[in-house]
């Protein structure tokens, strides 16, 4: 259940668990205790005396009952004893009425050895204090059992509950059960737990047994008939999480797991942090922001973003805005997008100075233009041609756009005195067996060459799949799960590298205004199998997969690999300047921009796509497409290579990348 705001509690109530304690509240809590007391005292002579209470005893006793009462209750109320919810009491309270009852007796004996009074037997006396400290517990923590009781009887006699199972039986998972038990907003039926600690096993935690280990998922659902698993471990990563689906796989559950925030949102309970599971959480990668102490007072700062109303460039522009960047520049030919955008940039950052232009960054005029308005200082450059069968099917287009559209940009960064200029690029770039992956090669090779000769540091950023872009293959397959499939893999063995979108921007912000290198790779962790991620993504939807859901590999289409890598052996020697960033160091940049690129920018402006494609051959020698029908010149193209002090990359597949890396 939500707490409510603090200014929203109705006067008298404390922490929003409940009415403060009146004062006839308190006078009948306190006046309970002194009766303990004075019943607890009786009970502890009767026993002593065996019934039979001996003189002077017997006329002392009423005396050593009052005595002892009002002390009891100067105990209670100095340890605030009256002042908690009897429902919700728990351990820290038991402590208070352990102490307080020592303390009570402590004041009632030290009063008679002020009084030179012998007092009550010493047995009476321990007798009464662990009668006392058991009925005062008693009292108030029976409120709080009788509602666990009575909560599991209406839920059992109730509306149909599910049987849920809880995996992890640590202190979250204790919690989880604790929060569900208090609540009635909820169909909850939790039968146990499931934890991979052997120690655990067969433990009662919360009256609930841990029946087993994860590895035991299918026996244990079959045998308690669940329909629901709740994952509360925290910091749980992805690997595990893949895990878990993989032994459920058969089982058509229904998940939710803890939220990642949840060690640092104090004020929200396990309950209220329960999320669906989704395609992220098979990542579970450690979160990563913007480490603003690198970078240039944002407060100062002018950016312009191209292709700004994708998937990487839109979150480039939050998380710069985030930053406090002062003025931003958003550029996009999608004006549907870029409208949605400039809107959410509003609606979030209404100080905020944004210009929102629409431009093709084909047109030199246009961002020559665009440069000469705004001035920036900080160039993200994320638009790109990104799909690789229609590139394939295009290769004129891809060029026009990932190869001429980046040096248009990159030319106005130089020209305009731009400080800074970061390039978005992919892994399908190593050793491409694609038109869209040769293009972002000369993408890259043209930053590289405009940073031996410009004073703007110049950077290119390769990494691999961002899950949940635009096109990607995370969207279709659920798409495909909605309609009830088939779920379409192109190979049984294809891999591909993986990481969140907010991750990838934070250290795409990070090697820009690092300065690390011309060429920065973000560590991808491993790569995943695409038939397997299919099949996690059908079980999260409580199906199973290749019996309700259909998985059909299709092929390979043109210009994809079973493997990408990123990076490639050329490019062997690196650096690691940040946890997850590295910077290669490689052979001099051979590509005269003017010069060499001549002959390419004529192909595709003629639109012959296998001239454009022999063009490509010669400027990446490692390029190899089994569309590229011209052996003598790519023979010819790789003798210059090796002239050139670059060698022939033998196929070796390596990692994983995916189509819509960019964008």
């Amino acid at each position: 259940m939500r707490r409510a705001p603090v200014a929203e509690r109705a006067p008298g109530t404390v922490n929003g668990f409940g009415a403060q304690p009146g004062a006839l509240r308190v006078i009948g809590v306190i006046a309970l205790d002194g009766a303990i007391a004075a019943l607890s005292i009786w009970i502890a002579t009767s026993l002593r005396f065996e019934g039979q209470i001996t003189e002077p005893y017997a006329s002392l006793l009423p005396a050593y009952a009052l005595l002892l009462a009002n002390f009891r209750c100067l105990a209670s109320l100095l340890f605030k004893l009256h002042r908690w919810s009897f429902r919700y009491s728990g351990l820290a309270e038991g402590a208070r009425i352990g102490v307080a009852a020592v303390f009570g007796t402590g004041i009632f004996l030290a009063a008679f050895y002020l009084l030179r009074d012998p007092g009550p037997p010493r047995s009476v006396v321990v007798l009464e204090l662990l009668l006392s400290t058991i009925l005062m517990a008693s009292m108030r923590f029976s409120p709080r059992l009788a509602g666990i009781y009575l909560t599991d009887w209406q839920q059992s006699r109730g509306d149909r509950r599910v049987r849920t199972l809880i995996a992890g039986a640590g202190a979250a998972g204790e919690m989880l059960l604790r929060d569900l038990r208090r609540s009635d907003l909820h169909r909850y039926q939790v039968v146990g737990f499931v934890d991979d600690d052997p120690t655990k096993h067969h433990t009662i935690v919360g009256r609930r047994t841990v029946l087993g280990s994860i590895a035991e998922l299918p026996q244990i659902v079959r045998e308690q008939r669940v329909e629901q698993l709740l994952i509360a471990i925290p910091r749980i990563d992805g690997v595990r999480v893949r895990q878990i689906l993989t032994a459920c796989r058969d089982l058509k559950l229904r998940f939710k797991i803890l939220s990642t925030s949840f060690l640092t949102q104090e004020r929200r309970s396990p309950a209220q942090m329960m999320e669906n599971l989704v395609p992220e959480d098979l990542l579970q990668r450690e979160v990563v922001s913007f480490d603003r102490s690198r970078a240039p007072d944002m407060r100062e700062r002018r950016a312009l973003v191209t292709g700004a109303a994708g998937s990487i460039g839109s979150e480039i522009c939050l998380q710069l805005l985030r930053a406090g960047l002062r003025s931003l520049t958003v550029v996009d030919l999608n004006e549907n997008g870029l409208y949605l955008l400039q809107r959410r940039m509003q609606r979030e950052f209404p100080s905020a100075e944004i210009a929102s232009e629409i431009g093709d960054i084909r047109d030199v005029e246009r961002m020559e233009k665009l440069f000469s308005t705004y001035r920036p200082q900080d160039v993200f450059h994320t638009a790109a041609h990104k799909h690789v069968p229609l590139m394939e099917s295009a290769p004129g287009e891809a060029v026009k756009n990932n190869v001429f559209g980046t040096k248009n940009v990159a030319s106005a960064a130089d020209r305009w005195g731009a400080e800074r200029f970061v390039y978005i690029s992919t892994d399908k770039a190593v050793r491409p067996s694609s038109v869209m992956g040769a293009t972002k090669r000369l993408g890259e090779e043209i930053v590289r060459a405009f940073a031996r000769r410009s004073q703007t540091r110049y950077c290119a950023v390769r990494f691999g799949n961002v899950l949940g872009s635009a096109g990607s293959v995370v969207p279709l397959f659920l798409e495909q799960i909605a309609a009830g499939g088939p779920v379409t893999v192109t190979d049984p063995d294809v891999r591909r590298y993986f990481m969140t979108i907010g991750e990838a921007v934070a250290l795409v912000l990070e090697a820009g205004y690092g300065d690390f290198g011309e060429l920065c790779i973000l560590d991808m962790g491993e790569p995943i199998l695409i038939a397997d991620l299919a099949r996690d993504l059908i079980t999260m939807a409580g199906l199973v997969p290749g019996e309700d859901i259909a998985i059909e590999f299709t092929g390979l289409r043109p210009g994809e690999k079973l493997h990408e890598q990123l990076i490639s052996d050329e490019e062997s020697v690196t650096t690691r300047v940040h946890r997850k960033i590295l910077v290669t160091a490689y052979s001099e940049p051979n590509l005269d921009v003017d010069r060499d690129l001549a002959r390419l920018e004529r192909e595709a402006l003629t639109g012959n796509d296998r001239d454009v494609r022999r063009a490509l051959v010669a400027l990446v020698p490692t390029y190899k497409s089994p569309a590229t029908a011209v052996p003598e010149l790519r023979v010819a193209a790789e003798g210059r290579a090796a002239g050139a002090g670059r060698p022939r990359i033998p196929h070796d597949p390596l990692p994983p990348g995916r189509q819509g890396t960019v964008g």
